[in-house]
Order: structure tokens, then sequence, then C-alpha cells
């Protein structure tokens, strides 16, 4: 169960649960603060562990406050998309067929029916990042199982405003948010193989980041390139 502590008016969960070091993490978008700690760490003990490390909390805060934030896409002609990390340029053609999207080079080119909205645009294009992601996720996802020794039952594509990715190990499924599109194809194989990694241990333990290290030895680089680039334009909060 969590509890909280407040040192000069910042709040931070603390969770004692069965691992063998304290971890301090400030999370993206909005710089909340976690500590986990060993099951027998008494509360004044977590307290004076933070503070001394305020100063890194501070720092990584505001690092996210810094963050590149993209701005709300129009999707019109001459506009910036991301697409596997690398940044396109759209171009927009009314004409009365069934919409579609078709990408060369640098560029992105959406075909719309006359006088479509921008919310019919959006969903457009966010129907074209979920075939893009559906082309790419089965073969990284099987790679994964066989490597790690696991099989996900399913997976689902969704928007998600405060994750990247989630499992469900009871029943074997994981969820992948659509914004992956936007990242390097790197950044959606880690995203893969953290959630796989939950069918092995289903909580953030120590064993998990061991296990993590093992199989995947980049993913505290991939974790922090994944979280310094954009963010999207919706206001992001917990949910």
């Amino acid at each position: 169960m969590a509890e909280t502590i407040e040192i000069g008016g910042l709040l931070i969960e603390v969770t004692r649960k069965g691992v063998k070091n304290v971890h301090l993490s400030v999370h993206p978008p909005d710089g909340r603060v976690t500590l986990v700690a060993p099951s027998a760490t008494r509360l004044d003990v977590a307290r004076a562990y933070a503070i001394t490390k305020l100063g890194w909390i501070r720092d990584q805060q505001e690092k996210l406050r810094g963050q590149a934030r993209e701005s709300p896409r129009q999707f019109v002609g001459r506009e910036s998309h991301f697409l596997w990390g690398r940044r396109h340029l759209m171009t927009v053609v009314e004409k009365d067929v069934k919409p579609f999207v078709k990408v060369d080079h640098r560029t992105i080119h959406l075909t719309v029916r006359p006088g479509s909205t921008t919310e019919k645009r959006a969903e457009i294009i966010h129907d074209w990042h979920k075939s893009l992601l559906h082309g790419l996720v089965p073969a990284m996802i099987q790679t994964w199982e066989a490597k790690l020794g696991v099989k996900a039952s399913r997976y689902f594509l969704q928007r998600m405003k405060t994750k990247w990715g989630g499992c469900t190990p009871s029943t074997g499924t994981i969820r992948l948010n659509t914004e992956l599109v936007k990242k390097p194809k790197d950044l959606l194989e880690y995203v893969i193989v953290h959630e796989l990694m939950h069918l092995l241990e289903p909580r953030h333990s120590e064993r998990f980041f061991e296990l993590m290290s093992h199989h995947y030895p980049g993913w505290p680089e991939a974790r922090r390139e994944l979280n310094e680039l954009p963010l999207g334009a919706e206001s992001w909060a917990d949910g």
C-alpha cells in the first residue's frame, strides 16, 4: 500500500515491497515522484533518503517542464508530423474518393473528401497509424516471445494518455500506445519487451529489472530517449 510524504511542498508516493534497493523515479509528463523501498524500511528513513535526492528530483522535473511538446495538429498542407522518429511534411489533396494515406521519402500524402473536418482527418491518420503498427508489432512480439519463453494471448493498440504500454499478466494481454508510431522503431521494440517481461515478473521488482538488464541491456537508454522525445499535443494527466 502506498503512502505519501511531503518535503518542502514536494509530494512523494512511497511503496514498500520485496526489493533489495531503493528506487526513486520522476515520471513524465508531469514530474510525479515515486519511491520504492524494501519492506522493512521505516517511513522516516525513506524521507531522509529522499531529502538527499531533492536536487536530483528538481533537476528531473525541470527537464520535463522544458521538454518539447507538439502543438495541436490541424492536418493541413506543409504541416510537420513525426513518423518512426523522423519529421515529415504533410500534403493534403481533396478528392471525392475513399480517403487514404501514403508516404514517400519525408512526405505524408493525405487524400480526403472535399470539406472534411479536422476531426475526420485526424481519424484517418490515426487509423493509418494503427495499420502501420499492426504491420510491425506481431513479428516483434513473436521474436521476443521466443527469446523470453513467454506467450501473449493478444495485443491491443489504443490511445493512452500516461503510459506507453501495459500488460495484464493474468490474461496474457498487452496494450501499446498508438503514439509509438511517431517514435523510432527500436523504442517500440523496447516497450514490447518491457510489457512481455511482465509475463515473467508481473511487478516492477528487483527481479524485473534484472531480467530487463539481462535480455535488453540498453533498456535504461531506451526509456530515457522515449521520455525525452516530444510529447503529444493532448493534455496528459494521470488516469
